[in-house]
């Protein structure tokens, strides 16, 4: 069977295509901090169902932007990393960040919170 040529309006839709959606980009920014287990998302991320974020990190890892490690012992552990070509949306995934600091403080005016991650103190510096 012959592919069909993807035809994009713009580049940004094929950005969106690999990191859009709600959580994609929050788990990205995550591991932009090390590696991940799937319990560390968890609280890093409570609002995301288990469900979806196997969903997201199945697709984030097909698109060869996470590597899953699987490693063979009891109980079994798995970890989630940027893959290099992953860590290639670093600048983005931070600007983003500081975009949205930008944005709630313009928006809301000092009456929102960002709930910062002692490891992530280092963003706007990055």
């Amino acid at each position: 069977m012959q592919k069909t040529e993807k035809i994009y309006n713009t580049a940004v839709e094929a950005t969106l295509e690999v990191i859009g959606g709600k959580w994609k980009p929050v788990i990205l920014f995550h591991l932009t901090f090390g590696k991940k287990r799937n319990n560390e998302f968890r609280c890093l991320i409570p609002a995301i169902t288990q469900k979806v974020l196997t969903q997201h990190l199945r697709e984030l890892e097909e698109e060869g932007v996470i590597l899953r490690t699987s490693y063979n012992q009891v109980p079994p552990r798995v970890e989630y990393e940027l893959t290099d070509y992953g860590w290639s949306l670093k600048e983005l995934l931070h600007l983003m960040c500081r975009w949205g600091d930008s944005h709630i403080e313009r928006k809301y005016e000092g009456k929102a919170t960002v709930l910062v991650n002692p490891m992530h103190t280092d963003v706007n510096n990055s």
